[in-house]
């Protein structure tokens, strides 16, 4: 997978301040345990470097850019301290050319529609936009994406929890970088728990899971009418007879027949089933790819391959 699409995949990039390089490690774990394990460390600081060589050799499983990259010479130090892509604030095509000559990643910095005439003649399709909520947010992202319909972002400042759902709503979209999972206080307090807590609710508001319906296996058409109505008679919700399966209200799915699951299935929708897939996939669970079902050439819904609790469990995109 190449790097941009993991970024993509992950979603959001924890933009860190290192002071100190011993914070590093802990830091990243932090993020990792809460879901992220990301992390764009900016040259900020003069721990920058050091901080990157610290994570990447104790934790090797973590994405590693290196942000606030500004000289060559910062370049090669990311680089050789174990940073696989670069940020940087604004667009210097020197620096560009670097990178693509050393054959690193990079995605500079964006503000207005000549930086990215520049960057399409560097050859660049993604582009940092900054700082974004001060220059006019996701409006001015899809005014330029209306004529740059190649070009895709990466925007970060003024990114929130609040605000982050928006601007991943937009397809041009690639991932959002922001800090706000990374408080100041709680980096010098050494507060690694709060990290993780943020962190994890910013990967949860992220994804958006829910439970959209519970399937029955009823086993026959009579005994699944018979299910029906008695949790319509329980819960006041309409029957909605169908082909396959009676649903009661949209929260249970009464099949008609056999189907997923030795109980029956569980659906879960999801604000992105790439990004729910690849976060999942971190924690341990596969996917049935034989089972995904793509309707107009995208993906609406996929299969865990194993049951929980005698459940089948499949992503369902809202």
């Amino acid at each position: 997978m190449e790097m941009l699409e993991k970024l993509s995949c992950a979603g959001i990039v924890p933009v860190i301040k290192v002071e100190d390089a011993a914070d590093a490690v802990p830091l990243c774990k932090a993020l990792a345990d809460g879901g992220l394990p990301v992390a764009e460390i900016t040259f900020r600081s003069d721990a920058a470097e050091e901080a990157i060589r610290r994570v990447h050799e104790e934790l090797p499983e973590v994405i590693l850019g290196a942000g606030t990259v500004l000289t060559k010479d910062q370049v090669d130090r990311a680089i050789n301290a174990g940073a696989t892509y670069i940020v940087s604030p604004g667009l210097n095509p020197e620096i560009v050319k670097y990178c693509q000559e050393k054959n690193v990643p990079i995605v500079p910095g964006t503000a207005n529609p000549s930086d990215i005439e520049v960057a399409l003649g560097l050859g660049l399709k993604t582009v940092k936009f900054f700082p974004a909520e001060p220059l006019g947010g996701l409006k001015l992202i899809k005014a330029m994406a209306a004529p740059y319909g190649a070009v895709t972002f990466l925007p970060t400042g003024g990114v929130t929890e609040q605000n982050l759902n928006d601007y991943l709503a937009f397809n041009k979209v690639i991932a959002c970088g922001g800090s706000w999972m990374v408080p100041a206080d709680a980096v010098a307090n050494k507060d690694w728990k709060k990290i993780e807590d943020l962190t994890r609710s910013a990967v949860n508001k992220m994804l958006g899971l829910e439970i959209k319906h519970v399937g029955i296996n009823s086993g026959s058409p009579e005994q699944s009418m018979k299910d029906a109505e008695l949790l319509s008679k329980l819960l006041g919700w309409p029957i909605d007879e169908r082909a396959k399966a009676n649903f009661v209200g949209t929260g249970f799915e009464v099949m008609k027949v056999p189907f997923r699951g030795t109980h029956g299935h569980i659906a879960v929708a999801c604000n992105s089933i790439k990004r729910a897939r690849w976060h999942m996939e971190r924690r341990g669970f596969a996917f049935d790819d034989e089972s995904a079902i793509v309707k107009d050439g995208k993906l609406v819904a996929i299969y865990l391959k194993d049951e929980i609790a005698g459940f089948a469990i499949h992503l369902l995109q809202k």
